[in-house]
Formats: C-alpha cells, sequence, structure tokens
C-alpha cells in the first residue's frame, strides 16, 4: 500500500550509526551506556523514591548489565534511544535520559529518565532533557511525549518546565505497586507547531485537572524548576512505559 507521506526520522541514523554523545554545555554529557555503570545503577533501583514509580527492581548487579545490553540494543534497532547521564567533571554516573518506543515514520517518542541520589538537587534531569529534546527536534522528531502517575506531582512540575503541555489525564493507565494509576499525558512538539490541544477540548481537560489539583494553576506557574525544589526533593521518574510491563525497553 503507497505511504502517502515520507518518515520524518531516518532509519539509518539508528540502524547504521553510532549512538552520539550529547553535551548539555553545562557540565553534563549525555553518553551510551557501558558495563562499568552497573553497579551505578543497580544503586539506583535499589532508591526508594525511584521505586516509588517503577514496577521492576534490580536483582544483581549481573542482572542489569544484561539491561545495559538491551539498552544498547535498542539503538542499533531503531527502539530506542538510552544515555547515560554523566558528570563531566568527575565521570560519574548522575542519571538516565531516554527516548522509548520510536515511532520514526512519525517522529515521535517517549521520555523517560531518573537520577541518581546522590545528584538530585541540581537539576539533572532538565539539564538532560533539554539536551535531549534539542538532538530530537535537529534529528526530524515532531512529538515528544512524557506521562506520570497523577500522584508523582513534582514529575509534573518538571514536565511543565520543560515545555511539555499537559494534554491529558489516561484513566487507570498504569499498573504501580500499589495498584492502578491514573496518568498525566504530557507533549512537546517542535518549534513551529501548536503545542498541546486546543478550544473545547483543552478547556474541558484543564478544567478537569484543576479539579482533582487546586493548586495546579499555582504550581505550572512557578519561575523555575530549580527554586521550587529543595536538595533530595527532585523526584525522577520513568513512567512513559513503566519498567516491568513493556520490560527494561527491550
Amino acid at each position: 500500500m503507497p505511504v502517502l507521506t515520507d518518515d520524518l526520522v531516518a532509519a539509518e541514523r539508528f540502524t547504521q550509526s553510532a549512538q552520539p554523545e550529547i553535551a548539555t554545555g553545562d557540565g553534563l554529557l549525555l553518553r551510551p551506556w557501558t558495563a562499568d555503570d552497573a553497579p551505578a545503577v543497580f544503586e539506583a533501583y535499589s532508591d526508594p523514591a525511584i521505586q516509588r514509580w517503577h514496577v521492576r527492581s534490580a536483582g544483581s548487579v549481573a542482572e542489569v548489565c544484561d539491561w545495559l545490553e538491551r539498552w544498547a540494543e535498542t539503538w542499533s534497532a531503531g527502539t530506542a534511544a538510552n544515555w547515560a547521564v554523566a558528570d563531566l567533571e568527575t565521570g560519574r554516573l548522575v542519571g538516565r535520559a531516554a527516548l522509548k518506543n520510536l515511532e520514526l515514520a512519525g517522529g515521535v517518542a517517549e521520555v523517560a529518565y531518573w537520577t541518581m541520589p546522590a545528584a538530585r538537587g541540581r537539576a539533572v534531569t532538565p539539564r538532560a532533557v533539554v539536551a535531549m529534546t534539542n538532538w530530537a527536534f535537529a534529528v526530524g522528531f515532531h512529538r515528544l511525549q512524557l506521562s506520570h502517575s497523577v500522584a508523582n506531582r513534582p514529575s509534573c512540575r518538571v514536565a511543565a518546565k520543560l515545555g511539555f503541555a499537559l494534554e491529558g489525564t489516561m484513566r487507570s493507565a498504569a499498573l504501580h505497586a500499589d495498584g492502578w494509576h491514573d496518568m498525566h499525558l504530557h507533549a512537546r512538539i517542535e518549534s513551529g507547531y501548536p503545542g498541546g490541544m486546543s478550544g473545547p477540548e483543552k478547556d474541558r481537560t484543564t478544567a478537569e485537572v484543576q479539579q482533582q489539583e487546586p493548586d495546579f494553576a499555582e504550581e505550572h506557574s512557578k519561575p523555575t524548576h530549580a527554586d521550587e525544589h529543595p536538595q533530595g526533593a527532585e523526584l525522577e521518574t520513568d513512567e512513559s512505559t513503566p519498567d516491568g510491563h513493556g520490560g527494561m525497553d527491550a
């Protein structure tokens, strides 16, 4: 069947090219994962704050090594782009940034991230996601989306500060350890296109969220992420597809 539109992102960018490193310009580097990262990733997935928003934990460093191999394989398969976020000065792992469930033809991907416990309070996620988003739009992606539990209010604020407009609430969309969670859906559209919903649909969704969260408007109008999150309060998530349902991005 003939296709009437061209692919927005060339598959060859993934299948025939090495995964690039991306510098944030302010001290962080997004780089491919290596086996040496396994102990730190095991530590991350043992953290209660990360476990709160995941449905999978790491059983051993050896198990994490298998995850990292699969994360690397997703690049050459063109299904995901997983980066380790490292401190340029020390080389130490401080987080993860990823584009998951890639739809190259339509230029759509899901954003995922987390921050190492010791690195929280340094705005690691905003810095890494901005760099990753700029890269994604530069290579042809049109829409990046991000979802999180409605109970994960800090992640909602992070998304809003990064320009990911709230588009609505997906009811009972993700199963966590404590049961089913409604999920907020955010998205950012490549420059030149209007973001979010429009008209009556947007008005209904905004009214629904404001009714559920009386301080929604206030939270989404705060000036900066760094000002509102004290040390240790920066809660990162990987809920675009909670780990364990679709596997570790396999």
